[in-house]
C-alpha cells in the first residue's frame, strides 16, 4: 500500500465504539486505525505524536444559524448583557461608533433581563436614528419609535398572521414586535451587502473550527445565504461539511417546491449538501408563541401553530414526494404532535429540533418513525428563562418536563444535539456538560434541571458526532471515526469520558482537523 499522508501516534483515538492510539491518512481519509499504521509510515509521512491526547470525531452541529451569527458577531451584539442599563449603554456605544443617521440594528439581547420580556421603545428614542434589535432566540425584536415609524407600524396596524404587536393600554405600540410582526420591521431594512455576508461567513467558520465542529446543518438557508456558502467553497473558504435546511413559507403552500428542487441542483457540491427543508411550527413559550396542548397556566390561551393542519400534510408530503427531508421547529407540544403527525402520514424523514415540550404519548412515537430528536442541550438548565419567563407561564406537570432528552433515549429515540448559535454558545462541550448534568456549564450552584433527565457522557458525545451527522443528513461523511471516512478530527486537552462532569465544559480542542489537514489551532 502506498504510504500515508499524515499518521498520529500515542493518542487515545475513539474509533466506533473502541480505543485505537493511532490513526493514518492519505488524501484526506482514513486509511488505517491501530497496529495497521505502522506499515503505512513510509519517509514523507508526517507522524504526529498526540502525547496521548484523546481524539474524537469532529463535532457535528445539527441545528446552527452559522451566516446569521456571523453577521450578527460583526453588528452590534448585545449577547450575554445582564440588565437593561447595560445592554441600552451598549446600544450607545455601538451608535457612536457608527457612521450616518441610518438604521442602527444589533442583536442577542435576552428576554430574561426585561420585566414580562418587554423593552420599551421610549429607552432607545434618544439616539436619534431608527433602531432594530433582534433577541437573542430570533424571536421577537426591539424597535425605538423612529423604527416603529419606519416600519409603519401604528395603532391601527393590525397582528399579522402568527405574529404579535406588543401594546399599551390604549392600543400604542410599546416597541416590542414577536414572531411574524418582526417581519414588519425586518422587512424595511437594508439587506446585509455581498461583502458583508462574506464577512460574516468568514468569522463564523472561523468560530466552528475553534470548538472543533467540521461539520454544520445551516438550519434557515435562503438563496442569498446559498449562494454566500457556494462562494466561500470556491474561494477554499469553506472548511466544513454543510447540510442546508431550506426556508419554507406558509403561505406559499406546495407549489414552492419547485423552487426548493431548483436550489438543490444549482447549489449542491462536493461538501454542501442541499436536501432538507425548515419549517417553523410555532414560536417560544417566553413569548407564549409557542403551541401548547393545553393553555397557559395563566390564561385560556394554547398559542397557536404556525401551520394548519392541512396545509402542513400538503407541503410534508409534496417535500416527501421531491426527496426532501423535513426539519421542523417545534418547541411547544402541541407543535411536536402536529408534525409528528404530518410527517407519519407523509412517510416524511423527519427531525424535530428544540423540543422543550412533548407529551409523553408522543415519546415513543421519534423511534417508531424513526425521526431524530434535536436538542440544544445547553438549554436543559434551571437558567433565568426558566425561572423567570418558562415556569411562571406553565402548570407545575408540564414545568417538570422540560427538554425530556433522557425520556426519549430511554426510548428509542435518534438524538442529535445542535446549538441553535447565536442563541445560545456554539460550544459542544459545555453543550456535552450540560446534557451529563442538567446544570449550567462551567458549575454552575444551580439546582439540577430534572436531573432523572440526565444522559451519560458517550450518549452525549454521540449526539454531538454520529448522531449529529445522521440528522444532518450527513452519516455518510461526518460523525464518525472509521477507515474510508473522511479525517475529520478534534484533539482535546483532556479526555471527556475521564474528568468529572462539570468540567467537561472546561475542555478545549488543541488541534481540528479536515480531511487530515490542520485548520484550527495547530500547536
Amino acid at each position: 500500500m502506498q504510504p500515508a499522508d499524515l499518521v498520529l501516534t500515542h493518542a487515545a483515538i475513539h474509533a466506533d465504539g473502541r480505543v485505537v492510539g493511532a490513526l493514518a491518512v492519505r488524501d484526506g481519509v482514513i486509511v488505517a486505525l491501530g497496529a495497521d499504521v505502522d506499515a503505512l509510515i513510509g519517509p514523507a509521512t508526517e507522524v504526529r505524536d498526540l502525547g496521548g491526547a484523546t481524539v474524537l470525531p469532529g463535532f457535528v452541529d445539527a441545528h446552527v444559524h452559522l451566516l446569521d451569527g456571523g453577521l450578527e458577531a460583526l453588528g452590534c451584539s448585545l449577547v450575554d448583557l445582564p440588565d437593561p442599563d447595560v445592554i441600552v449603554a451598549r446600544v450607545h456605544a455601538c451608535a457612536a461608533e457608527a457612521d450616518g443617521k441610518g438604521w442602527l440594528v444589533g442583536s442577542g439581547w435576552d428576554l430574561g433581563a426585561f420585566p414580562g420580556a418587554n423593552p420599551q421603545a421610549s429607552v432607545l428614542d434618544d439616539l436619534g436614528r431608527p433602531v432594530f434589535l433582534l433577541s437573542a432566540d430570533g424571536h421577537s425584536a426591539w424597535l425605538d419609535h423612529e423604527g416603529l415609524r419606519r416600519a409603519g407600524i401604528t395603532a391601527n396596524t393590525p397582528d399579522p398572521a402568527d405574529g404579535r404587536i406588543e401594546r399599551d393600554e390604549l392600543g400604542e405600540p410599546t416597541g416590542t414586535l414577536r414572531e411574524s410582526a418582526v417581519d414588519l420591521a425586518w422587512d424595511v431594512l437594508p439587506a446585509p451587502t455581498r461583502a458583508e455576508r462574506d464577512a460574516g461567513l468568514r468569522a463564523a467558520v472561523a468560530e466552528a473550527l475553534a470548538h472543533g465542529i467540521t461539520a454544520v446543518f445551516e438550519a434557515e438557508a435562503d438563496r442569498a445565504s446559498l449562494a454566500t456558502f457556494r462562494r466561500a467553497a470556491r474561494r477554499g473558504e469553506l472548511d466544513l461539511t454543510v447540510s442546508f435546511g431550506l426556508t419554507t413559507d406558509p403561505e406559499g403552500g406546495p407549489g414552492q417546491v419547485e423552487r426548493l428542487v431548483r436550489w438543490r441542483r444549482r447549489f449542491s457540491g462536493d461538501d454542501r449538501i442541499v436536501g432538507t427543508a425548515k419549517i417553523f411550527a410555532d414560536g417560544v413559550i417566553e413569548a407564549r408563541t409557542a403551541a401548547l396542548l393545553a393553555p397557559y397556566a395563566d390564561s385560556e390561551d394554547r398559542g397557536a401553530p404556525i401551520w394548519d393542519d392541512d396545509a402542513l400534510d400538503a407541503l410534508v408530503a409534496a417535500l416527501t414526494e421531491a426527496g426532501f427531508a423535513v426539519h421542523a421547529h417545534t418547541i411547544g407540544d402541541a407543535a411536536v404532535r402536529q408534525v409528528l403527525d404530518a410527517g407519519e402520514r407523509a412517510g416524511a424523514r423527519l427531525s424535530l429540533a428544540h423540543l422543550e415540550l412533548v407529551d409523553p404519548d408522543d415519546v415513543p412515537r421519534f423511534a417508531a418513525l424513526g425521526a431524530d430528536a434535536v436538542f440544544q442541550p445547553l438549554w436543559a438548565q434551571e437558567d433565568d428563562y426558566v425561572r423567570d419567563l418558562t415556569w411562571p407561564v406553565l402548570d407545575a406537570d408540564r414545568g417538570a418536563r422540560l427538554y425530556p432528552i433522557g425520556s426519549l433515549v430511554a426510548a428509542g429515540a435518534p438524538l442529535a444535539f445542535g446549538s441553535d448559535w447565536s442563541v445560545s454558545s456554539l460550544d459542544p462541550l459545555q453543550g456535552i456538560e450540560v446534557a451529563v448534568t442538567r446544570r449550567g456549564a462551567g458549575g454552575e450552584e444551580a439546582p439540577a434541571l430534572e436531573p432523572e433527565q440526565a444522559i451519560d457522557v458517550a450518549t452525549a458525545i454521540d449526539a454531538y458526532t454520529v448522531g449529529a451527522a445522521r440528522a444532518a443528513g450527513l452519516s455518510d461523511r461526518a460523525g464518525r471515526i472509521a477507515v474510508g471516512r473522511p479525517a475529520d478530527l478534534v484533539v482535546l486537552d483532556g479526555d471527556p469520558y475521564a474528568v468529572p462532569a462539570d468540567a467537561i465544559g472546561e475542555l478545549r480542542p488543541v488541534l481540528v482537523l479536515r480531511h487530515g489537514r490542520p485548520v484550527a489551532l495547530a500547536p
